[in-house]
């Protein structure tokens, strides 16, 4: 404020565009896209505006505590990095970056199961910062069973299911490029370390080992990718499939792409930790429901069994406020920091947590609320 102008934008259209011109044409399309019309975005968007702060004056304020507990632990912040595939098409360090990043700040980050780098190696990164993995529910157990295992012997504290994306969708903007990274091996690296994947390839997963993973031949690399296709997902899968997941699970098992209310109790049902309100951003169901109007009936059919985490749409301070008023415990961010990723790296991600946080705690005080449990449905009014 003395004179010195930030070197990376501070407001979330600023991160966009920024992003936007040293991205090439697929990866930005890739990230930014959505399903069809991209219809759900926009609801996740519009959804925020449909609710606003009432801020309450003389109340004191000097200081605040932004700190949530999840899952038995306290975190100084509501904010996790939630899960982001591929990071290597907007920067070389990746996931490596955002673990660096997040840490920083003390913020947990969710690691994609199609990361660009091995979990082992972005937990190395991590060091004693918190970390949940989450999962794309392979076809076989084995697999399943093998990276979750591998999770847990890596330290990550959880295991975040998603619900949501047992198929594509249909995405208009990686059609028009023609552009799916892990088709190429991208994003593909906790299943090329994955000894349960490996043992399914028609070589026992001998290529892959000594070639090695990054440097894969086009023959290895074609087997290693139809292998993927044919076990990313079971669209067959069932609420007693998750039931048996929870219980060989060592670790706590959340699930993301909750909606509906009944599926909130179906999923208390099967055992299951915790769960994130979420449409994946919007790149899943054109059409779909707001991420932020499903939120306060999650909640209360939830009634404080477990944890409720949001996401989909953040983009301010406000907004993290807004979605911690209606009844999350923490929320989940994407995009903003995958654009912090793309500017500056490691950097970039702890720039964009540090703006994220600086205008949660000033939106709280300048609404005359001191704690995050403050933060309840009394302080909005909807429009």
């Amino acid at each position: 404020m003395a004179g010195t102008l930030p070197e990376l934008p501070v407001t979330y259209d600023g991160l966009r565009e920024a992003a936007r011109e040293v991205l090439d044409a697929k990866a930005d399309g890739y990230v930014a896209g959505s399903a069809g019309s991209e219809a759900t975005e926009a609801a996740n968007l519009a959804a925020f505006r449909r609710w606003q702060l009432v801020p309450r004056m003389l109340r004191d304020v000097a200081e605040r505590d932004l700190s949530v507990t999840l899952l038995g632990r306290t975190h100084p912040t509501p904010l996790v990095c939630g899960p982001v595939g591929v990071q290597s098409i907007v920067h070389d360090d990746a996931e490596v970056a955002v673990a660096k990043g997040a840490a920083a700040v003390e913020v947990p980050f969710t690691l994609s199961t199609v990361s660009s780098y091995p979990m082992e190696q972005v937990a190395e990164a991590a060091g004693d910062s918190p970390r949940w993995f989450q999962l794309y529910w392979p076809s076989e157990d084995g697999i399943t069973d093998s990276l979750i295992q591998r999770a847990a012997d890596a330290g990550y504290e959880a295991v975040v299911v998603t619900l949501d994306t047992r198929l594509l969708a249909w995405r208009p903007r990686d059609l028009a490029t023609a552009y799916l990274p892990f088709l190429h091996a991208e994003g593909l690296s906790n299943y090329l370390t994955d000894p349960a994947f490996l043992a399914g390839l028609p070589d026992g997963g001998e290529a892959v080992r000594s070639e090695g993973w990054r440097s894969m031949g086009d023959e290895t690399r074609q087997a290693a990718v139809l292998r993927w296709i044919a076990t990313f997902s079971d669209p067959s899968q069932t609420w007693e499939d998750l039931r048996e997941l929870v219980d060989r699970s060592p670790l706590p098992v959340l699930v993301k792409g909750i909606q509906h209310p009944d599926d909130a109790r179906l999923a208390i049902d099967a055992g299951v930790s915790g769960m994130v309100v979420s449409n994946h951003g919007g790149r899943q169901v054109d059409g779909a429901i707001g991420s932020l109007d499903a939120l306060p009936h999650v909640v209360d059919a939830v009634d404080d069994q477990v944890p409720v985490l949001f996401d989909s749409g953040v983009r301010s301070g406000a907004d993290v406020a807004i979605a911690l008023a209606l009844g999350a415990d923490a929320v989940m961010i994407g995009r903003p920091y995958v654009w912090g990723l793309a500017l500056a790296g490691a950097e970039g991600v702890e720039h964009v947590l540090r703006c994220l946080l600086a205008d949660l705690d000033l939106t709280m005080a300048l609404s005359g609320v001191r704690r995050v449990p403050e933060l309840t449905r009394d302080v909005l009014r909807p429009v």
